[in-house]
């Protein structure tokens, strides 16, 4: 799974490469950039596949060298379990990779993104600006984490178990969940999920209040608009 490496830090062999992918939580992708970017080739193009965008960036924009240039990228594939154990060479075929370029972007790390997700066999890649792309993070990703988390905390559900269908396991299949990573994501991002989460919660609220009425029009009419929104995305 891995040609070479090194679990140290080491001038010479950073150095060697024209590409750097970083796979680090984002504070310590900064601290390692403030570490070690003096041993980074010249001219060579960063990328990473960080979940949060715009914080990133503007901690990047203070301390990153002027001759090397960093180029978003966010693999939309994963699964709840992580470590090398869990690595899974299928994982990228077939699915999203989301590029955010900025103003300051050069057209060279724009094409090395994309080429790096062509050579993953990425089925998808689009590009976002890194606040749309956390604003529809906020959404897609953060805002479903939260959901699950709130499920397996809201009661304890130990002795149902035995009892539970499809329906719970596939909602509640995140929450099994990296405290370490999605604390500082959520907190990354905290404007744009707060916003998610009232978006959110006003919807639930009136779902809540057609059933207390029991307005059964209403709960249909939601009813079909949820299914005709689910349907975009089994094409």
């Amino acid at each position: 799974m891995i040609a070479h490496g090194t679990t140290s830090v080491q001038p010479d062999y950073v150095g060697q490469f024209d590409i750097v992918v970083f796979a680090l939580y984002p504070h310590i992708l900064v601290e390692w950039i403030k570490q070690y970017q003096q041993y980074i080739k010249p001219h060579a193009i960063l990328t990473d596949v960080t979940g949060i965008k715009v914080w990133l960036i503007d901690e990047l924009k203070r301390i990153l060298r002027t001759d090397i240039e960093y180029i978003g990228a966010h693999p939309m594939a994963g699964k709840e379990v992580y470590g090398v154990e869990h690595s899974d060479e299928q994982m990228f075929k077939g699915a999203n990779y989301i590029i955010t370029p900025t103003e300051d972007s050069t057209k060279e790390a724009i094409e090395v993104a994309e080429s790096l997700g062509q050579l993953l066999e990425f089925q998808h890649i689009q590009f976002l600006s890194p606040s749309l792309h956390d604003e529809m993070i906020g959404f897609l990703s953060q805002l479903t984490h939260c959901i699950a988390i709130s499920l397996m905390t809201c009661k304890e559900s130990t002795h149902l178990v035995e009892y539970t269908g499809d329906s719970f396991r596939d909602l509640t299949r995140i929450a099994k969940i990296n405290e370490a990573m999605w604390s500082e994501l959520f907190l990354c991002n905290k404007e744009q999920l707060l916003a998610q989460m009232d978006i959110f919660l006003q919807q639930f609220h009136l779902l809540k209040e057609a059933l207390a009425h029991e307005d059964i029009e209403k709960m249909k009419a939601i009813m079909r608009l949820s299914t005709n929104r689910r349907s975009y995305f089994d094409q």
